[in-house]
């Protein structure tokens, strides 16, 4: 698809609550570039630390999907709740009505199970409330991303050099273990990319072995690319365990790259063919 100006982008509440002088913010901030923008009914909901009940985020989600007029979802914000929601999603009407679904964090879990459920690609990028009010420089990328141009970015640590190639896989790690136990991995090649936030070294190890006891993660995964994990305990030990993890897997294993809960992030899209090339991912 080629995401234009006029077009209309529907800026959705699928997991904590939202701050309103936010969402008024990036209304704003795409208006002004020219955008029509829809928000979700619930978007100014509080139910606890949730945007409003479930039933409303799923009514709200097949909705977006179903309107014609909107050529792109964009999450308002992570946090936590979207989990709640995989298994009642109606991945038909997702399916037969295709368009971007855009998020980070704790929209990882969505992120996967609508690509698992119905092959449609998805967008590991920034985010309406946490990113798009105001920041201009992040969307350049993400308009590339997602008009499907073809991106090379450069590692700047590389822990195990090499070749691969596959679907580009992945996100906030700790969001991607809490779907074990659901049928989540791609039944194909993939480069897993992955990034946390105020996780201790030990929980990093852990979440990885988890997924490395997943006979299918072995079995498909091709490479694996690291963004940032910020609010560590120990940057020596993060090292030696991503050192210790290329070897163990020995597959190519690149770090450095702008996945991240910082300010400055890039886009990805799951599910799109994508490359590792001795130093590099293509996609």
């Amino acid at each position: 698809m080629v995401l234009k100006t006029g077009d209309t982008i529907g800026i959705i509440a699928l997991s904590g609550d939202c701050d309103r002088n936010k969402v008024v913010q990036s209304k704003s901030f795409f208006e002004n570039l020219g955008y029509n923008v829809k928000l979700s009914k619930n978007i100014y909901s509080h139910n606890r630390y949730l945007a409003g009940s479930d039933e409303d985020k799923l009514q709200e989600l097949e909705k977006f999907f179903l309107d014609d007029d909107i050529k792109l979802i964009l999450c308002a914000r992570g946090g936590y709740g979207a989990i709640r929601l995989v298994n009642n999603i109606n991945y038909n009407i997702i399916k037969s009505h295709p368009k971007p679904f855009c998020g980070y964090s704790d929209v990882t879990a969505l992120l996967l199970m609508i690509y698992k459920k119905t092959n449609v690609i998805t967008y590991h990028s920034p985010m309406a409330c946490t990113d798009f009010t105001g920041n201009n420089k992040l969307l350049n990328n993400f308009l590339d991303v997602i008009n499907n141009k073809t991106i090379r970015l450069k590692a700047k640590k590389v822990y195990k050099e090499g070749s691969a190639k596959g679907v580009l896989w992945g996100g906030n790690l700790a969001t991607t273990v809490s779907l074990c136990g659901l049928d989540f991995i791609p039944n194909r090649n993939f480069i897993f990319f992955a990034e946390d936030i105020n996780e201790p070294v030990y929980k990093i190890d852990k979440m990885f072995q988890q997924l490395i006891n997943i006979k299918k993660f072995t079995q498909y995964c091709k490479g694996i690319i690291l963004g940032d994990f910020i609010g560590i305990d120990n940057e020596i030990w993060l090292e030696e365990y991503f050192n210790e993890l290329s070897d163990k897997l020995n597959i190519p294993l690149l770090g450095g790259f702008k996945i991240t809960h910082k300010e400055d992030k890039i886009t990805l899209p799951v599910g799109k063919l994508s490359e590792i090339r001795i130093d590099e991912l293509c996609i």
